[in-house]
């Protein structure tokens, strides 16, 4: 995230980690990387160093749609990803760190969660830039041990559904009118009234394929295993953002890998079905949309996470077609 949150303070963050982790801390500093989550740098008096974040309670629609419900399903993806390094061995998963009775994530005022993770020494990868050919098929073997792995008592079932279609319904029903909301609200509007009939088939066909996806055989998923969430670390890779960990099919996680589907198939013992995976890039790409649109209806500033957003947009609807292009090869 680029921009700082909105009503969560410095010293709100320093109380929180004082009175849930014993974390008195030195110095602070805001890293503005990575997106979904707020993060920052801390140091003890001590100088061990701490990696913090805070998730928006009113921002992750895919764990739910409350705030207590949003909160309700971070501590299960973050206890999940815990007793995956613990119970399951599988130390590439970068869990967070158990604060006083063992508690993985504490509220900072009405709106923030906050967890503590090990400040890790390696090197972090880049959203968009492929991995070298090493760590990709280190990646997919790290992806065919968890999907291996038993499931853990706290993983929940992942969603089939869109979090905000009902948002981007809206939206295709008010091309007619102004969109007042901000700097990109009309932009995005002219955007999607050029586009509506390529989304509305979209969503046609991603509502045909999910039922292939609901009936398929369901594994411990990342969701999101992306370079961006990828840290090298000497030899190894470790796998961060865990926040997204929950049960699907294996395709949730290997539309991702591409060229990497013989190599699973021999680790796994399973093949790859074509069908989810195209399935699982289209319900990638239409949530992003659902995303960047509700963003962009909301009143927002010229800020480096709008701009943000509206880049996205435009970016995603252009690589709809592409995307729909490739599923009818395939069908």
């Amino acid at each position: 995230m680029r921009d700082r949150p909105d009503g969560l303070r410095e010293a709100d963050l320093r109380l929180v980690l004082a009175e849930g982790w014993r974390i008195e801390v030195a110095a602070l500093w805001y890293a503005a990387v990575g997106g979904g989550s707020y993060h920052w740098v801390a140091r003890d008096g001590s100088g061990q160093g701490w990696f913090v974040t805070a998730d928006d309670l009113d921002d992750k629609a895919w764990l739910g749609h409350t705030r207590p419900a949003v909160m309700a399903g971070l501590r299960s993806a973050l206890a999940t990803a815990l007793a995956l390094r613990g119970d399951a061995g599988l130390d590439f998963v970068v869990a967070p760190v158990p604060g006083r009775d063992a508690e993985l994530v504490r509220p900072a005022g009405p709106r923030y969660a906050v967890a503590v993770y090990p400040l890790l020494d390696g090197t972090p990868g880049r959203w968009g830039e492929p991995l070298p050919a090493p760590q990709r098929a280190m990646l997919t073997g790290m992806l065919a041990a968890l999907h291996e792995s038993a499931p853990p008592a706290p993983a929940r079932v992942a969603a089939i559904g869109l979090a905000r279609r009902a948002d981007l319904e809206t939206a295709l029903e008010e091309l007619d009118r102004p969109w007042p909301t901000g700097p990109f609200g009309e932009p995005a509007r002219t955007l999607l009234a050029g586009a509506s009939g390529r989304i509305r088939d979209a969503l046609r066909i991603f509502d045909r394929l999910s039922g292939t996806a609901r009936a398929s055989r369901i594994v411990v998923t990342h969701g999101e295993p992306h370079p961006g969430n990828v840290i090298r670390a000497g030899p190894r890779l470790l796998l961060i953002d865990w926040d997204t960990v929950a049960l699907a099919p294996p395709e949730r996680d290997l539309w991702m890998m591409a060229g990497e589907a013989r190599r699973y198939a021999d680790l796994a013992g399973r093949d790859v079905d074509p069908e989810l995976v195209s399935f699982y890039r289209l319900r990638w790409a239409l949530d992003d949309i659902c995303a960047f649109v509700y963003e962009l209806r909301r009143p927002h500033g010229r800020t480096a996470d709008a701009e943000h957003a509206w880049r996205s947009l435009d970016e995603t609807v252009a690589q709809l077609l592409t995307i729909l292009l490739d599923i009818f090869r395939i069908g």
